[in-house]
């Protein structure tokens, strides 16, 4: 076993801290040196490793044994608090209303439909839980297809325009390596054809042909293929391959199913390619060739009579660079040709435009919220835009499943920290909103109980950066238990959301915290550029300035605070762990990319390339490997205190290797001074998105509940 001083086991049956042996390897770049001892965990397959990784989990469980009961109890609140037997609302699409159900003691969800009985009744059908409509059909049961499997996740499923044939893909493993099969829905029969390695798929309007998407080596969707139904896929037609390694691809078609679309693009660039849906055939015709620094989407619409094209583009207009995007017109002939139909502004960051026979819906972020505006289309053009507005504090707003292209009624859905998400019907006609179905939180939750409100940050460059605050009315004068929660990476926008789990924390009086900090997408496009590349440390600046001001606003104290943040959003946590260890008084991390410098630098492995335009280019640009090194958590592990540290990681992760927290784990371990706890938890069967199966990952919340709970002392009640 990979120990410098025996077994994981020791002095009275104790479980103790396994330390990683240290095997020095050089690192050279730009004349610098640095000496990894830890780089040996990467090998997989070698025994030692498992048995280090082994170690840790034996180390975490004995650690974690005291709070058992408490995860039991939290686990048990959040069961009790779910309708497990529910349905979702349906949606309509060629035919059909689609819904998924849920029933109690079953891991997975089972995806059915029934038939539309009047093409024109668009209220969706009354279903009971567990309650079996007339002429409903089981699609897929991921139940069965779990059967055997440790872990299992459904990918893509998607069904034929005729409604007849569905695709579908699985993993068992954990690594996204996801294996396409075909069903027919009349007969339920599995057809022969069987695609290994897929990352995605589109039917055909002519259901006989399946387009889809694989990967390289490097784990980046760069080929689509076409494939006939009854052959076999090694006689599948390459039609699309990406070679700059930069970019990724995806299929689709546009809402009016008059077009197949490839797009492809990197994280600053895009290029779309499109051709006539009813000719799958044929070859794909660039709309506009990729410009560096150039993004658009393009959407079909029909204006006045007239084939159009709706591009939604951040290119240069009037001599201005359009950061937020604008959204222009153009001849379905000519794309180049573009007339702005909404100009840019500083304080709006256009996300989306989705097209309907009648009516065009815009997708939008003002004030750090995501928003929706509804623009009727008359015979002369465009009418009023109109936007769909909530009345709350804090919420997110955004489009349901609208799968059709003529259809009188638009699903929106909302939700905020504190409402459970609320699915309507909006009728453009009127104006008026009609609630189909509302998140059922069982028990005795009441939306009244609980305040969410938004404050502000000075970061030490002048930036405010907002705070989202929740916690119950009744919560304790003066400073607080408290979890904060950041990720600042890809643009991603952490918008408001209702979680069941969360209650167990805030009824425990705690209070949850989200740092919007740069580098996510909250408050526009500039936001993001601000907090990536050689800018990046704002968002560890950003979350430090979060959590001080929390302190300094009696809302918390440092003894009181538990920093929270996965995948990218651990980096930011092992990054605040080097510079601000004192602010904690612990940190939970999921998957934490954690040795970011080691990741960027090599280019095969899985997404390098395509990350160097969010980190910078470290192996050709010195500055780049000096600013990454200069934050990079691993490398900058210190002799000195850290708060108590919670990682958790997944073996067969592809995104952020298990050996990122492996290696930062032991460097610590082995480095830092103080007997806060440190504790290392690797799913031996799953991968970036955790433990499969709902009630699986229930227990793993409880687990890390649990631990909050107990590191942050609001109680073990």
């Amino acid at each position: 076993m990979a120990l410098d001083s025996g077994s994981a086991t020791s002095v009275s049956g104790d479980v103790v801290a396994p330390i990683a042996k240290r095997v020095p390897k050089e690192r050279v770049h730009h004349g610098d040196v640095f000496i990894d001892e830890y780089e040996w965990l990467r090998e997989k397959k070698d025994p030692e490793v498992i048995a280090y990784l082994e170690a840790e989990n034996a180390y975490t469980e004995a650690q974690t044994e005291k709070l058992a009961p408490l995860r039991e109890k939290i686990f048990e609140e959040i069961k009790s608090r779910i309708q497990q037997t529910d349905l979702s609302l349906p949606f309509r699409m060629n035919g059909y209303w689609y819904f998924i159900r849920t029933f109690e003691g079953k891991q997975y969800s089972v995806q059915c439909r029934c038939p539309i009985a009047d093409p024109s009744d668009w209220t969706p059908p009354s279903l009971e839980p567990g309650v079996e409509v007339p002429g409903e059909e089981v699609v897929v049961d991921a139940n069965e297809l779990a059967e055997g499997h440790e872990f299992f996740s459904l990918g893509v499923s998607t069904v034929s325009r005729a409604g007849d044939l569905l695709a579908y893909a699985v993993d068992t493993v954990g690594d996204e390596r996801y294996t396409l099969r075909i069903k027919n829905l009349r007969t339920g029969e599995l057809l022969a054809d069987e695609i290994p390695n897929v990352a995605g798929a589109h039917w055909a309007e002519d259901g006989l042909h399946l387009f889809y998407l694989t990967f390289d080596e490097a784990w980046r969707a760069d080929k689509v293929w076409r494939h006939r139904l009854g052959t076999d896929f090694a006689d599948d037609v390459l039609i699309f391959h990406e070679e700059d390694e930069a970019f990724s691809v995806g299929i689709g078609s546009t809402r009016s199913k008059q077009f197949l679309v490839i797009f492809t693009g990197s994280k600053i660039t895009a290029e779309e390619w499109i051709l006539e849906a009813d000719n799958p055939t044929g070859e794909f015709r660039v709309l506009m060739p990729r410009r560096e620094g150039v993004e658009y989407s393009a959407e079909h619409a029909v204006i006045g009579g007239e084939d159009k094209l709706l591009i939604r583009h951040n290119d240069v207009v009037d001599g201005v660079k359009a950061v937020n995007f604008v959204l222009a017109e153009a001849p379905l002939s000519d794309p180049s040709n573009m007339t702005v139909l909404i100009p840019h502004r500083d304080d709006v960051r256009l996300e989306d435009i989705d097209a309907f026979s009648d009516k065009l819906v815009l997708s939008y972020r003002k004030e750090a919220m995501p928003r929706v505006a509804v623009w009727p289309l008359t015979a002369d053009g465009y009418g009023e835009l109109r936007d769909i507005d909530f009345d709350m504090e804090l919420y997110s707003a955004g489009q349901g499943a609208n799968m059709e292209w003529e259809q009188p009624l638009l699903r929106i859905g909302v939700v905020s920290y504190l409402t459970p998400a609320r699915v309507f019907d909006y009728v453009p006609a009127t104006g008026e909103l009609l609630l189909r179905k509302e998140q059922k939180v069982l028990g005795d939750y009441n939306a009244d109980d609980y305040v969410q409100q938004r404050d502000w940050a000075v970061a030490p460059d002048g930036t405010r950066v907002p705070i989202s605050l929740v916690m119950r009315k009744d919560a304790a004068a003066g400073p607080k238990s408290l979890l904060l929660y950041g990720y600042g990476s890809y643009e991603a926008a952490m918008d408001p959301s209702f979680s069941v789990s969360r209650l167990s924390l805030l009824d425990r009086g705690m209070v949850y915290a989200v740092a919007h900090v740069r580098g996510g997408g909250e408050m526009g496009r500039l936001w993001y550029d601000h907090g990536k590349k050689l800018e990046k440390k704002n968002t560890f600046t950003d979350f430090i300035a979060v959590a001080q001001h929390l302190v300094d606003t009696g809302v918390t104290a440092p003894d009181r605070m538990v920093a929270e943040g996965g995948s990218a959003g651990g980096l930011l946590m092992g990054a605040v762990a080097n510079m601000a260890p004192e602010l904690f008084t612990g940190i939970l991390t999921n998957v934490p990319f954690v040795d970011p410098l080691t990741s960027i630098l090599d280019p095969n492995l899985p997404l390098t390339v395509t990350e160097w335009d969010e980190w910078g280019n470290p192996l050709e640009h010195k500055d780049v490997y000096e600013y990454m090194k200069s934050y990079a958590p691993y490398e900058n592990v210190e002799a000195k205190d850290y708060p108590a540290i919670l990682a958790i990681t997944g073996l067969n992760d592809t995104r952020v290797l298990y050996v990122e927290p492996a290696k930062w784990v032991a460097k610590l371990r082995a480095t830092k001074t103080g007997d806060a706890p440190l504790l290392l938890k690797t799913e031996m069967s799953a991968g970036h998105g955790g433990v499969s199966g709902r009630y699986e990952q229930w227990k793993e919340i409880a687990f890390e509940y649990a631990w909050v709970v107990d590191t942050a002392g609001a109680g073990d009640n």
